[in-house]
């Protein structure tokens, strides 16, 4: 069970939509979910299952960085005289939509089994909260879906749920590359 604040995120005070809910957690929580934290980001990085392009949530990966990254990608093709075509995704209430069977599968095929795996289990599973505003709480409702947000382990979780759109995106990107290619050389044809 876990208490629940609203943290304002954006500029309408009066929209429920412009907070985020964070999950409070007790010092011993944090500390047990910081050796789970380690276990698995050690497990993820030594099998290099994040992506070198995922700059949220990483230490040592900023929002600078991802913006120099960008930039410097767009003048290489600038300089070989290619088009450029970017594609940005918000993905709103993102924690939220974390689907438990479709994480703990992920967390199965990346190595993660016995007691380890359980643990990752029972944290998600069963879970319910209720939610604490101007000294009044609500009733206890139960956690179909998502990560907490507040905790220690919920973005490197929410990272690994989002491993597939590195999948779907080279291939994506491969089919598009080649298309734009076939299309430039049809291009050339009709002009000749």
């Amino acid at each position: 069970m876990s208490e629940v604040i609203p943290a304002h995120k954006k500029a309408e005070k009066h929209l429920v939509n412009d907070y985020r809910p964070i999950s409070l957690l007790s010092v011993f929580d944090k500390i047990l979910e910081k050796l789970m934290y380690f276990r698995l980001y050690n497990n993820l990085t030594a099998n290099n299952i994040l992506s070198a392009h995922q700059f949220g949530y990483r230490k040592n990966h900023s929002t600078s960085l991802a913006l120099i990254n960008v930039i410097d990608e767009i003048y290489k093709h600038l300089d070989n005289h290619q088009k450029i075509i970017g594609i940005y995704l918000d993905l709103q209430k993102a924690f939220d939509t974390v689907d438990h069977e479709i994480l703990l599968c992920k967390l199965y095929r990346h190595g993660v089994r016995g007691s380890v795996y359980e643990c990752f289990k029972s944290y998600l599973s069963d879970r319910c909260q209720f939610v604490y505003v101007n000294c009044t709480c609500s009733e206890l409702g139960d956690v179909k879906c998502g990560v907490p947000q507040g905790s220690v382990l919920g973005p490197l979780l929410f990272l690994l749920y989002v491993t597939i759109f590195k999948i779907v995106f080279q291939a994506y990107l491969s089919s598009c590359t080649l298309m734009i290619q076939m299309c430039l050389f049809m291009e050339i044809i009709l002009m000749l």
